[in-house]
């Protein structure tokens, strides 16, 4: 059962810099964060993954004061980077989006991070979904939707071929015939496309694991698409058993028209925790927290996702239906849910805010009810495995590794020792075969 942790500085929840016992500069403290990566990997957790957005927000400071979300951020690779000569098996991941980079940067970044880390990297492929960012790039807003997959597609595919630039054995520092390495061995990436021309190779040996981890999250058709050609794991955000089910059996069955054996994919499912001696206990830690979301913070949260200004709309009155845009060009997962929520469960726009989770479950329980609910939706294939979101950090974290790691290795549905050297064999993934040997 691989588990991802989602790292925010204070925790995920929109309230969790009032509440948390992180140091105050949590955000750019790299101790700070040293300590919640050695902790995950006390843990035996798979992945230490760290989201991203290059933009900080413009407008309506007022209320973005009041969630600090991304304001004030490491570069997510930079961050990896230091945090690899302080772990041994945790893996390393980051999103960096394929609209801002060029690929030979991302490819040459991404192959030092897993040399770095003695292969633990993984690269998670997004478009990117705000118009902040866009606005730092030149642009007014982000393409449409589409545009930015046929482009990440693009991007992919040379990024791909540049990190198999050398054979394995190229590298032979034989000072007897003054050879460094064997010139056969190298391959040129000549690409011509749409969106990128790319002439030469990476000036870096091919990485320790063949290629870092690729990771998506899309939930879209195009989103779906590309992961079961390309995607080795997936972040899911279904928030109900049924649904995930049915993006678990979907998501899979696209996989072997890309030739692809759908166990070559771990599916991650959303969860955030939080842990108790008892369910009402745990129930009522999460409702101290939801208290503290501020009304200003609740509107802006859900009109981000919803693509909608909820500003000034009152808070106990449903969201009008005229509000509601005719379709998403950001997140589409959590747009739909919160549309599902409008129109079929008719909250107030103060229930909402409360209730929304983005994309992923908050379960409040003891150990054994949290476990029991992890085995449910692996046994019922809705997920491999789980993308763990803490509220709080560091102190759910700490309350799961203390409590529920414990209870998942005496079912024998975890691992109490890492399997490997790299976040591959980690997973349990298959060396990859470099592209220009297996052409020849």
């Amino acid at each position: 059962m691989p588990l991802g942790l989602l790292v925010h500085p204070t925790g995920s929840h929109p309230a969790s810099w009032l509440k948390s016992g992180a140091p105050r500069d949590a955000s750019t403290n790299i101790d700070y964060y040293r300590s919640l990566a050695s902790l995950a990997e006390a843990g035996k957790f798979d992945l230490f993954f760290i989201a991203d957005t290059p933009a900080a927000r413009t407008e309506k400071l007022n209320v973005h004061t009041r969630y600090p979300s991304f304001m004030n951020c490491f570069e997510p690779i930079t961050l990896l980077s230091a945090l690899a000569g302080s772990t041994r098996h945790i893996g390393l991941g980051a999103t960096a989006s394929t609209s801002f980079y060029e690929p030979y940067n991302l490819a040459r970044q991404f192959a030092s991070l897993d040399h770095l880390s003695h292969g633990r990297a993984g690269w998670n492929v997004v478009t990117s979904a705000n118009d902040y960012a866009a606005r730092n790039f030149g642009l007014d807003k982000l393409p449409p939707h589409d545009q930015r997959y046929a482009r990440a597609r693009e991007f992919f595919e040379v990024v791909a071929s540049l990190w198999d630039t050398w054979e394995d054995d190229a590298f032979v520092a034989d000072k007897a015939s003054c050879t460094s390495f064997v010139p056969e061995k190298f391959h040129v990436t000549d690409h011509s496309g749409k969106f990128f021309q790319v002439y030469g190779g990476l000036n870096i040996k091919r990485t320790p694991q063949g290629r870092p981890v690729i990771i998506q999250a899309g939930s879209s058709e195009d989103g779906k698409s590309f992961a079961a050609e390309t995607a080795e794991v997936v972040f899911s955000s279904d928030p109900t058993l049924l649904a995930a089910k049915s993006f678990y059996a979907d998501l899979k069955g696209r996989m072997p028209k890309f030739g692809r054996d759908p166990d070559s994919m771990k599916i991650l499912a959303g969860l955030s925790v939080v842990v108790g001696d008892s369910e009402a206990e745990a129930q009522d830690k999460y409702q101290e927290l939801q208290n503290l979301i501020h009304p200003d913070v609740g509107r802006m949260r859900l009109g981000a996702d919803l693509e909608a200004d909820l500003s000034g709309l009152p808070l106990d009155e449903p969201v009008p239906e005229h509000m509601i845009p005719a379709k998403s060009n950001f997140h589409q997962a959590y747009f739909n849910q919160i549309v599902a929520m409008i129109r079929e469960q008719k909250l107030t726009l103060r229930q909402l805010y409360s209730s929304y989770e983005r994309g992923k479950v908050t379960l409040c329980g003891t150990s054994a009810q949290i476990v029991d609910h992890m085995q449910e939706w692996i046994d019922g294939k809705a997920a491999d495995g789980f993308m763990l979101s803490f509220h709080l950090l560091p102190d759910d974290l700490s309350a799961f590794v203390e409590r529920v790691i414990p209870e998942m290795q005496r079912r024998g549905v975890f691992r109490k020792e890492y399997e490997g050297g790299t976040l591959r064999e980690n997973l349990g993934f298959e060396w990859p075969a470099n592209r220009h040997v297996a052409t020849s």
